[in-house]
């Protein structure tokens, strides 16, 4: 491992633990390959406006991995995944974890299929699709238990598009910057806020909210 690669990792390493999230040497390593796939594919297939490998460092990968101790277990539906993120960083941590990626865009999903490939994340599917139009294969039948979106539409957007595909219990985990008072207002009454979590991203500089939502309902 050359030094820019090491101070990278170590970057990333200190950064994660400061959210509470242990990483390995060898999921530092894997992380740092998909942020070199990430910039390697964006150059044709304008994945991301980010483009300064510090940057994308925080911006993508620490950004995604700032939700991870506050996910339960369970499948895992990531709706606009772009360049795959928070989902692909979530494949590499959480190799137990079934991640289902999907995306509207057919590039970018063709993308999506390579990472999942070339960093061997066997846990990780993605599907090229409308969202609101999309079946899902048998073994999801029964719906997601989580459902997150990372700068994706507006939180009602999500649930209207998205209800149906949630399992009995399952709850919605959205990623916003600042704090998103007019979209919580906007949501109907069958939808409830379960918490509003606020994400410290190391070097970030900016605010960031993860909004879980759950169906009134639902009882859970």
């Amino acid at each position: 491992m050359n030094a820019d690669r090491a101070a990278e990792s170590a970057q990333l390493i200190a950064g994660a633990a400061k959210m509470g999230v242990a990483l390995t040497e060898a999921q530092s390593d894997k992380l740092l390959d998909y942020l070199d796939l990430l910039q390697k594919w964006n150059k044709a297939y304008n994945l991301t406006a980010v483009r300064e490998r510090p940057a994308m460092l925080t911006q993508h990968l620490l950004d995604s991995l700032s939700i991870v101790p506050h996910l339960p277990p369970g499948d895992l539906l990531d709706v606009g995944s772009g360049g795959g993120l928070p989902g692909i960083p979530l494949a590499i941590l959480q190799p137990e974890r079934s991640i289902t990626l999907v995306d509207t865009v057919g590039k970018k999903v063709a993308f999506l299929k390579q990472a999942a490939m070339t960093l061997g994340l066997k846990n990780l599917q993605a599907v090229s699709t409308r969202i609101e139009s999309w079946v899902p294969p048998a073994e999801h039948a029964g719906g997601f238990a989580l459902i997150t979106a990372r700068a994706y539409a507006t939180l009602q957007t999500l649930v209207g598009q998205t209800q149906r595909l949630l399992a009995p219990n399952g709850g919605w985990y959205a990623m916003k910057g600042v704090f998103p008072a007019a979209e919580m207002a906007e949501l109907a009454s069958d939808v409830s806020v379960r918490a509003v979590i606020p994400l410290d991203v190391p070097d970030l500089g900016a605010e960031r909210h993860l909004i879980l939502l759950a169906p009134t309902s639902s009882g859970s």
